[in-house]
Parts: C-alpha cells; sequence; structure tokens
C-alpha cells in the first residue's frame, strides 16, 4: 500500500482530519486540486464561531456546540487570532420575537449555557450605536470571531511537520474498491491505499453507491468591510432573522473594524445590498466601504457518512454557514472513528507546536528591532496601508505548504487588503514571488492555472 490513509479535499475539514490523525502512527497524504490548503474558506478573515443556538437541526446543533468548546485551546495553542465577542439576535417585531423566546427554549432543553433574554432596555445599553426598533433579544456569550484561513493553516502546517504528504493541483478521477483497501487515480497519479476519507464529495466515483450531493439551500452572501473610524460600531456580533431565514448580521472583525453582512434568496446589486444593510448599521454610506465581497451561504445538513467504515470509506459533507464552528469537532469524530477501526497507536514523537511566525505590525519597537538585526529584510515595509514587511511575504512563501500565488500571500499576510487594494504593492509581491519560486514573473497567478496577472514580458528596445 502507498498510504495507510488518504483524505480526499484539502479544505479546512480536510487539514483539520490531517491533523488529528497525524497524532498515530499511519502513512497519510492529503489530495486537493487547487494550488493552495482551504480555498474553501472565504476571503474574509474573520468568521463567526456559533454556539448552535441558532441551529433547528438537532446533529448540526450538538456538533457546533461540541466545536464552540474546542475553539479557546486550539487558538491559543496555534497562535490564531480568536476572540469572543458575544452575540445577539435581535427580534424587531413580535412575530420574531415568539421565533426568538422558541429559539432560547430550545437552546435550554439542550443545555446551551451562557444565553439569556434581553428587553430592549438592555439591548440598547449594552449597543448604544443600535438604531433599529428592539422587542427583545437573544444574547450569548460564547459567540466569537477566528481568522479561518490562519486555523485551517494551522492545522495543515503541524500535519504537514508530522508528516502528512500534502498533493495540490491533483484532482481525484474515480476511487475503486480492490481486494485489499482501494485503488484513487488522479490527473497525476495512482495510489493505493487502506481507507479513503472523502471530505469534497462533490462528485460520484466508482465506490459510491446511491450518492446524490445535495445543495439545495442556498443564498446569496454579501460582505461589506467598513472602514475603522467608522461611528456606527457594535461590540457584539449582530444578527437579524427574517421568517425566509435571510439574515443581516454584523462581525467586529480580527483586524479591528467591522464587517457588514447579509444573506438574501435574490441575487441583489450593490446599491440595492447597501439600502438593505443599512436597515441594521444607521447611516451607512458607499464611502464608508472600504472592500466588497460576496460568496454563497449554505444552509444544508450535514452528514459525516461512516456506513462503510468497516470497509475502509468514510465521507463528510459539510455545506453549512457554521463549517469553520464545527471543524474541531468533526475531525474529532473523523479520527476516533479511524482509529477505533485501525487500531493504530500514537506517535512518541507527535510535535503538537506551530513553527514561529512573527507580524510585524503586532510588535512593539523593541521586537522590530531586535527582528531587523537577525534578518534585515523586515525592515523592508512592502504593503504600506497594512505595514507588512518583505520578510514577512518571503517567511510565507518559505513555510510548510507555502504561498505559491498572489492569493496565497494575501491570505497568509494581508497585503493588498488596505485602502489602495493592492495598487502600490502588487507588482513587488509578484517579484518576490518569481524570485523565490524561481520562476518568470509571467508564470506567477493570482489564485489559479488561468488567473496569470503578467501575460507577456514588454519588447525591450535599444533606442525610441
Amino acid at each position: 500500500m502507498d498510504y495507510d490513509i488518504l483524505i480526499l479535499g484539502g479544505g479546512i475539514i480536510g487539514c483539520a482530519a490531517a491533523y488529528e490523525l497525524s497524532k498515530y502512527s499511519l502513512n497519510i497524504a492529503v489530495i486537493e486540486k487547487d494550488y493552495d490548503i482551504a480555498d474553501d474558506v472565504a476571503l474574509i478573515n474573520s468568521a463567526v464561531v456559533y454556539d448552535g443556538i441558532e441551529c433547528s437541526d438537532s446533529l448540526v446543533s450538538k456538533l457546533e456546540v461540541m466545536g464552540n468548546n474546542m475553539f479557546d485551546e486550539i487558538t491559543s495553542k496555534f497562535k490564531v487570532p480568536f476572540k469572543r465577542t458575544g452575540g445577539l439576535i435581535i427580534a424587531g417585531n413580535k412575530k420574531e420575537e415568539q421565533k426568538i423566546i422558541k429559539m432560547y427554549d430550545r437552546a435550554v432543553k439542550r443545555g446551551i449555557q451562557n444565553i439569556k433574554l434581553l428587553d430592549s432596555s438592555e439591548v440598547y445599553k449594552m449597543e448604544p450605536n443600535l438604531n433599529i426598533k428592539v422587542e427583545k433579544a437573544l444574547h450569548s456569550e460564547n459567540i466569537g470571531v477566528v481568522c479561518p484561513y490562519d486555523l485551517a493553516l494551522a492545522y495543515a502546517e503541524v500535519a504537514f511537520d508530522n508528516g502528512v504528504n500534502f498533493k495540490l493541483e491533483e484532482e481525484v478521477i474515480d476511487i475503486q474498491r480492490i481486494s485489499k483497501g482501494f485503488k484513487v487515480e488522479t490527473n497525476k497519479n495512482k495510489f493505493t491505499c487502506k481507507m479513503v476519507i472523502n471530505t469534497a464529495p462533490v462528485k460520484k466515483y466508482s465506490i459510491d453507491e446511491n450518492y446524490e450531493d445535495i445543495v439545495n439551500n442556498v443564498f446569496y452572501l454579501k460582505y461589506f468591510l467598513l472602514e475603522k473610524d467608522f461611528k456606527g460600531i457594535f461590540k457584539n456580533t449582530l444578527f437579524t432573522i427574517s421568517s425566509e431565514g435571510e439574515r443581516e448580521f454584523t462581525i467586529p472583525s480580527m483586524q479591528g473594524n467591522t464587517i457588514a453582512a447579509l444573506n438574501t434568496k435574490e441575487n441583489l446589486s450593490y446599491n440595492e445590498s447597501i439600502k438593505k444593510i443599512s436597515a441594521i448599521i444607521n447611516g451607512v454610506k458607499d464611502e464608508n466601504i472600504t472592500s466588497f465581497y460576496q460568496s454563497m451561504f449554505y444552509k444544508n445538513n450535514v452528514l459525516i457518512d461512516d456506513s462503510s467504515v468497516d470497509k475502509g470509506y468514510i465521507k463528510i459533507s459539510a455545506k453549512h454557514y457554521g463549517e469553520v464552528t464545527m471543524t474541531p469537532s468533526i475531525a474529532k469524530i473523523i479520527c476516533e472513528t479511524v482509529v477505533s477501526n485501525m487500531k493504530c497507536r500514537l506517535k512518541k514523537d507527535f510535535h503538537d507546536k506551530r513553527r514561529e511566525f512573527y507580524k510585524f505590525r503586532e510588535l512593539s519597537n523593541k521586537e522590530r528591532d531586535e527582528i531587523i538585526k537577525l534578518d534585515k529584510r523586515y525592515a523592508k515595509i512592502v504593503c504600506l496601508c497594512e505595514m507588512i514587511t518583505e520578510g514577512e511575504i518571503i517567511e510565507a512563501i518559505r513555510r510548510p505548504l507555502g504561498a505559491r500565488t498572489l492569493e496565497g500571500v494575501k491570505r497568509r499576510t494581508g497585503t493588498t487588503l488596505g485602502s489602495c487594494q493592492g495598487a502600490y504593492c502588487t507588482s513587488k509581491i509578484v517579484s518576490i514571488l518569481a524570485r523565490e519560486t524561481n520562476k518568470q514573473i509571467t508564470e506567477i497567478v493570482k489564485d489559479s492555472k488561468n488567473s496569470r496577472i503578467v501575460l507577456n514580458r514588454i519588447k525591450e528596445f535599444d533606442g525610441v
């Protein structure tokens, strides 16, 4: 056998599962079709960590509660930015009030703690900038905000340092059962393994029987990143939920500003979205918005299908807005299932620590002087808006599973996310990427094979 376990999909769940399983004496590989890991994580690097109070589905709620309880330890260990902001689910009329009372009663029965119902005066006292009508609100101290890409990267780096093999730019063509285990065919190789963990079941393979990936509960999600000095900000993560399941919410981002977001069944235009979001953030205007992103918002059932685990096959489908929250708990369940079936042993030399890294803008002047003495490239600011140095960019490229694309550098360091949106630093980053990866500038891509940044070199002349 080439491997004991093949994990299909290098998204956040695949990386977390690889980390948990790397604690054991197993030969593991992760197969990912994209240039980089965790491409399933939205570019907005502040995700809500839920606590299960909003879920009608009891399994999803249980997974969110379990995952939520694990975040303090995991993020502290990996030095991943995380803070418990608290959350307010707001009812603006009597119908919505009945809905959150029902939500509260359901959460109490499930044993979820640190939650309470507040009347309007308590809400306005807690959030003085709130201008919408409030009948009642459900407050939870458990809700937080995390940088999901940092978490996925930390999982992957520690797994890599403990022997997990990551195969990027490989797409799985088919999975077939053989006499002892499985044969997995990709666009580049053919592997054999004892067990397959499929974390990205978006297509049917020969091994799948009567499988259909149902993705029907989909909303359009719009993000507005507000400038840091915008006055109408909130301390808590705020939610409003309509009877149709549409949401408007604000998130205190890990970078110190506010994200306003909404999900709707209808794909609203930019101006229509601003008008709708102004219902919860009074006074927001186009000039207050520094960035605008859009993606899909999923609310499908979460499935951990281990019905064929005795034959060596597990499928995980987590097309759900709470995927980041549930990741630690799903990875833990997968690991326990695999260990009980494969009877493997814990490694004696497992190293449960992420390699050191520096964020120049967060260091004191004394710490900056010390690191510049070690590496002068930390004295050269490449991204002026976010104060990111050449040393940080090079480190992001040279680390385990390092960046190979402009998007990879952006996600790891935060370059091009400032007010100039990369107008000043993009060309410099491309040059550094080309130099560090020993490629031509025309070979550097934004995120995928067909996204070259510089298409051709400008022809040089001896004279004009």
